[in-house]
């Protein structure tokens, strides 16, 4: 049996809808990552800031030599700060961009969603309505077929007396057992 274009277009879609469920799953994992980063890179420059104020504060250099290693050492440690900061700034950029395209992922997957489900409730209406009669059937004519109660060669009824046995539903005691 040949399938009708109606189911040919549901399944196209609901590959499709496999599709943008695969892309959707692949766009979240890539917004997770994007967000792992900048919270890395947070705690490093957390941690950085926390380094350098500590060196900022020492005042245990013996001589002069020490202080200019101190003073190299908080210099390296502010560079690094700036530049994990920079670092964190392309990183949110990213992770901004991720979770958009894990927004647009979800959004494109969900009005593939809701054309499946439109177009299987179509499907659904033209099956009941083929099933569903549609209207009376034909007017019968004189000629064809009478009814049981309307045929000529028929018995009559008995009549109901209490010494006459009456057989069928017209009895009183009778269940349709």
């Amino acid at each position: 049996m040949a399938a009708s274009p109606q189911h040919k277009r549901l399944a196209r879609l609901t590959r499709l809808e496999r599709l943008r469920a695969i892309a959707h799953r692949q766009a979240m994992v890539a917004a997770g990552q994007a967000e792992g980063t900048l919270a890395q890179l947070q705690n490093l420059a957390a941690r950085t800031d926390d380094l350098a104020r500590t060196y900022a504060a020492r005042t245990d250099a013996d001589d002069g030599a020490a202080l200019a290693h101190q003073g190299a050492f908080r210099a390296g440690l502010e560079r690094i700060a700036r530049s994990t900061a920079g670092e964190i700034d392309t990183a949110r950029r990213i992770a901004d961009t991720r979770a958009a395209e894990a927004a647009a992922a979800q959004r494109r997957r969900d009005a593939v969603s809701e054309r499946v489900a439109t177009q299987a409730r179509a499907i659904a209406r033209a099956h009941a309505a083929a099933d569903t009669p549609l209207g009376a059937r034909r007017p019968r004519e004189e000629n064809e077929h009478p009814r049981e109660e309307e045929r000529e060669d028929k018995p009559p009824l008995a009549e109901e007396t209490p010494d006459s046995p009456i057989y069928g539903p017209l009895h009183r005691d009778w269940h349709g057992s």
